[in-house]
């Protein structure tokens, strides 16, 4: 049985003891780093007297010597050369703190690093002139983090938990730190569905990429699902992230790990690629929702003017209100070239990158280059009420530069916003979760590569009571008595031409008092009308219609003296027009529900009124 409930509540337990002497939101620089250095010492205790012993053996030989057999004897890619561990440094009360401090700085230079990331010889400063020092040291000694006793697993959980707790606290969005671990485990099955067979394969080697790394919880899912499918399998994992906590977290759930984390870097992706010129087999994301990238502008915009498609940026830029297409282009930098087995990528996106922005805008250029250069795969929409910072509806994108042959030059776009289940406790704006079963079904449906239909069962009184995905071996459930069955698209494949559209500038000339059109005097306008800019219009038309014909038939007739304006043409293709794309994903998943009969709304509403004379004439009014 997970232990992982009980343990978040003990170590968040801590915080009674800091009360009055630390404010709420300094809570976390405390309870963190402090749940870290005890798991580590947990991990390194059982070979603890090895590694002195070999570090005694060797001290004349230099530091990478020692370094070196202190690693292997270890197990780890980490260890401590201190003769004390957090027991024995409890023990000494004279001594707590320059012990404490002197341990921390005995372990290899990784580690250092996570707890330089968490101020901690700053906390302990303050913990020791608050006398608290002693008393948390007796409460983390108290409990048992090795491994054996807390899985991986279940240590990321403990750490995103409080993480969310300490960020709600102080105000910060919890979302931009980490997860849920059910929409990662949706995402990681999503890519790795099509190479199951390749990652079967003995001594499978990949690589995978987070460039919003968070605590780490999308490079841990990835690595325990691969280890489910292939046990001899071997996921390297890379990350970089901002925020210091979170990257320290991560680094040391990574230690833990086995991993190399000289692979997890430090800083802010859009403006200082941490792991420049690295190209990576599978790439992951959970960029933050909705936020400005007006702090990195100067950056990114000069990479964008200077290095064009040479750099990250080419396509285009979004509107400086939100970032998160920025992270896609920065991911798509990263892919493998197709000759040499090209990637595939995740990245969970909010309904602004599907639509915003007209032809001819940042945005849009970059979706004009996903779908011309048949990126995309698949876009499924999540149900709402999904992730700890925010409600709205959110949407998982899957691309890929080595699509199967019976993708190629389509789209695929899954409505799973009906799924999810009602959670029995909310977590912040959480209020909803995909169930196992429910993410097997949407991986299904990607898998199949089908146009597929859901049917949702309704009672009487029009509450769903079932919702079945019509795969073709699937029976259409009955209706119950007083109920109905609605059908509604689940599952539709798409042209990338489906989403690109042209936008023509219609002009009606100018006229005079007495209602003349007015004709130019010089130049090329001599003889033609002179456009009237107050009347000016656009047509929308579909991408590759015949802008003529649509004029002649959709225009003109309503529209006598209009005309095209030739001259606005798209800088790309050259043509009249210019061209925009969009995903207009609700539209494509409508469905047209006639209004009730009149008569039966005519009688609803006398019921309505004979309700009200009852209620009025029981009050005597």
């Amino acid at each position: 049985m997970s232990q992982q409930p009980n343990l978040s509540a003990f170590i968040w337990s801590v915080a009674d003891l800091l009360r009055g002497d630390f404010k709420a939101h300094e809570y976390g620089r405390v309870i963190l780093p402090f749940t870290v250095l005890r798991r580590l010492d947990c991990v390194l205790e059982p070979t603890r007297a090895a590694v002195l012993a070999v570090s005694k053996e060797h001290a004349k030989d230099g530091e990478a010597v020692i370094d070196a057999f202190a690693r292997r004897v270890s197990g780890q890619n980490f260890y401590n050369l201190s003769p004390l561990d957090l027991k024995a440094i409890l023990g000494d009360q004279d001594h707590l703190g320059s012990n404490l401090l002197g341990y921390v700085n005995k372990f290899s230079r990784e580690v250092r690093d996570i707890f330089q990331r968490f101020d901690f010889a700053n906390t302990l400063d303050r913990l020791y002139k608050a006398n608290l020092l002693y008393l948390l040291v007796e409460k983390f000694t108290s409990i048992d983090l090795h491994p054996d006793a807390v899985s991986n697993y279940e240590m990321g959980l403990i750490f995103e938990e409080l993480l969310r707790k300490f960020s709600e606290m102080s105000n910060e969005t919890a979302g931009e730190h980490f997860t849920p671990r059910e929409v990662i485990r949706l995402m990681v099955e999503l890519l790795f569905i099509e190479d199951h067979e390749a990652l079967s394969a003995s001594h499978a080697v990949r690589s995978l990429y987070d460039p919003t790394a968070g605590t780490g919880g999308m490079l841990s899912v990835a690595q325990e699902y691969l280890h489910s499918l292939n046990p001899e399998a071997r996921l390297t994992l890379f990350g970089q992230e901002l925020n210091d906590e979170s990257y320290a977290i991560c680094k040391a759930d990574m230690l833990v790990k086995g991993q190399d984390v000289g692979n997890i870097v430090p800083g802010n992706t859009l403006s200082d690629d941490g792991l420049p010129g690295k190209r990576f087999d599978y790439l992951l994301s959970n960029p933050p929702f909705g936020v400005e990238w007006k702090k990195v502008e100067r950056e990114v915009r000069q990479e964008h003017e200077r290095l064009g498609y040479s750099g990250r940026f080419g396509p285009g830029l979004p509107r400086v209100s939100d970032g998160s297409l920025l992270f896609l282009l920065h991911l798509l930098s990263k892919m493998r070239k197709p000759e040499e087995g090209g990637s595939r990528m995740g990245i969970v996106l909010n309904g602004s990158p599907l639509f915003t922005g007209g032809a001819g805008s940042g945005e849009s250029e970059i979706r004009r280059y996903l779908l011309e250069n048949d990126l995309v795969e698949a876009i499924v929409a999540l149900p709402t009420d999904m992730f700890f910072n925010t409600g709205i509806a959110t949407y998982v994108w899957i691309l890929s530069n080595r699509k199967a042959e019976a993708r190629q030059g389509l789209v695929q776009l899954i409505d799973a916003s009906g799924l999810g289940s009602k959670m029995r406790k909310s977590l912040g704006s959480k209020r909803k979760e995909l169930t196992p079963e429910q993410i097997r079904t949407i991986v299904q449906a990607f898998g199949s590569f089908l146009a597929l239909e859901q049917a949702v069962v309704l009672d009487a009184n029009g509450k769903e009571l079932e919702r079945v995905i019509l795969f073709p071996e699937v029976t259409m459930p009955n209706a119950p008595e007083g109920g109905k069955v609605k059908r509604l698209p689940f599952s539709k494949i798409l042209r990338n031409a489906d989403f690109g559209f042209r936008v023509l500038t219609i002009e009606r000339p100018t006229r005079d008092e007495q209602g003349n059109i007015v004709l130019g005097e010089r130049g090329k306008q001599k003889g033609k009308p002179i456009p009237d800019s107050s009347l000016r219009d656009t047509e929308t038309i579909p991408l590759h219609a015949d802008w003529r014909e649509y004029f002649e038939k959709e225009v003109k007739p309503h529209v006598p003296d209009a005309w095209v304006n030739e001259d606005k043409r798209d800088p790309k293709d050259g043509k009249v027009g210019i061209v925009g794309y969009e995903i207009p994903f609700n539209r494509h998943f409508y469905v047209y529900e006639p209004p009730r009969p009149l008569e039966e709304i005519d009688r609803d509403l006398e019921q309505c009124f004979a309700n009200i004379r009852q209620m009025m004439e029981e009050l005597g009014i």
